[in-house]
């Protein structure tokens, strides 16, 4: 493992910009100041004109692996991850099989402490049948993020609709509960309804079927059992201005027992680029009209809204160029997160500052984890160097997804992340690999 010196560079930490250089020793942030010398064997990179970030961390995306490996896997996800700037990860239970045991759930571990560049941790999977499963994850597993609800989905047995077993978890559960929420009925009806008016669908028919009714429903829900057992719960990729109503900003952060992230296709698209798009934004939630996306933009500035991240979930070209009722819901993401954001940096609509509140301290701080999110001396050295003034258009060519597109093909982004470092290992930079070390299971730093 090197020591790396980063000179002359704009730090991103804690709400305000720093002057001055950072010393990477032994893993972890050495030291931090306007000026340091080089001692000993220092590899000096000049950060001169660049923004030096904490990490991101992403605290939802579908890395598909066991099991569904054709769209994806932890190793190559986990890379464009990190040339993305996104050095931790929380992966989701929606595997085949799904993550519903204690044993499937560290065989994932074991895949990404042999495969993954960034570091990991992985969501336990609820079903209505494996709450003694679940309960196995609490707080003596300091090494496990959490606890993930389908309350709203129609793939396999991930559906947790069983209203005794939605009520012990909340009531048991010691870990964070992280839930997807649509009301399943109100998008049953809602499809049936249209389908006996139009016959054939189309992709903007999605938002119409998954309506803000059905994501308010069950978000609704979710919060009063949560208020009820005083359980914490984090209501994953909030879409409309409805559901917005549930949530405060009275409170610190690490105060709140309910919290709420958005994602950042959200807060980039809206209904008027399915004409445009089709299928390759078709996700769930839905991406809805326009005033949603305002409403996200605001809620995200007052802190309503409290982390952002990615709902990365690649699939095939071929399973997206399906008819739009067979076609798969997700969008591939992790790569162009930091980059769409800086963009909105560019254009005035957010501080870069506000960033990496939302991509990295209010991750770390939401799920306690341990001595990641900030650049602080003494806290692991997981930073990204970005370059404002060096630009790059999304293409297949720089696509590093297994699937091979994204639907920002196209988009000019205004800035690069030249280097990554993941635990003081310089991982990327300039658009290279160095894999000859891994990322490390994210620690929690719980009561």
């Amino acid at each position: 493992m090197g020591n790396y010196l980063i000179k002359n560079t704009c730090i991103v930490t804690d709400n305000k910009k720093i002057f001055g250089d950072v010393l990477i020793k032994d893993k972890r942030i050495e030291r931090i100041d306007s000026s340091i010398g080089t001692k000993g064997a220092v590899v000096e990179i000049d950060g001169t004109n660049k923004y030096l970030l904490p990490g991101c961390i992403d605290d939802q995306v579908h890395f598909r692996e066991p099991g569904l490996t054709h769209k994806a896997n932890i190793h190559s996800e986990a890379k464009a991850a990190v040339a993305g700037g996104v050095t931790s990860f929380m992966e989701m239970p929606n595997t085949n099989p799904p993550t519903f045991t204690q044993a499937l759930l560290e065989e994932k571990y074991a895949i990404a402490k042999r495969t993954s560049l960034a570091n990991y941790s992985f969501f336990m999977g609820t079903a209505n049948d494996n709450l003694e499963e679940v309960l196995q994850t609490n707080k003596k597993k300091k090494e496990v993020c959490g606890v993930k609800i389908f309350m709203g989905s129609s793939t396999g047995n991930l559906l947790v609709d069983n209203p005794l077993m939605l009520g012990k978890i909340f009531e048991n559960s010691e870990l964070l509960i992280a839930t997807h929420c649509e009301e399943e009925s109100i998008i049953k009806n809602n499809l049936r309804h249209l389908k006996e008016q139009k016959g054939t669908l189309s992709p903007s028919d999605h938002p119409i079927i998954r309506n803000d009714e059905a994501c308010f429903e069950s978000s609704f829900k979710a919060i009063q059992l949560a208020k009820k057992y005083d359980s914490r719960l984090h209501i994953l990729h909030i879409t409309s201005a409805r559901e917005l109503q549930l949530f405060g900003n009275m409170l610190p952060l690490k105060d709140k027992r309910i919290t709420a992230e958005v994602c950042v296709h959200h807060l980039h698209f809206t209904s008027d680029d399915y004409e445009r798009l089709g299928n390759q934004i078709k996700c769930n939630p839905a991406i809805k009209s326009p005033n949603n996306k305002t409403a996200l933009w605001e809620a995200l500035l007052d802190d309503r809204l409290d982390v952002i991240a990615t709902d990365h979930a690649p699939h095939t070209w071929a399973e997206k160029d399906e008819p739009y009722e067979k076609a798969h819901a997700g969008l591939p993401l992790v790569q162009h997160s930091l980059a769409l954001m800086l963009y909105y940096v560019q254009q005035g609509n957010i501080s870069i500052e506000k960033v990496v509140e939302k991509m990295s301290h209010n991750v770390a701080t939401c799920f306690e984890i341990k001595d990641r999110g900030y650049i602080r001396e003494g806290y692991m050295a997981d930073l990204v160097l970005v370059d404002m003034n060096e630009g790059f258009t999304v293409s297949k060519e720089n696509i590093l997804y297994k699937c091979g597109w994204s639907p920002l093909e196209g988009f000019k982004m205004p800035a690069s992340i030249t280097h990554t470092f993941v635990n003081g290992h310089l991982a990327f930079s300039n658009n290279g690999f160095d894999e000859s070390v891994k990322g490390d299971r994210l620690l929690f730093d719980r009561d």
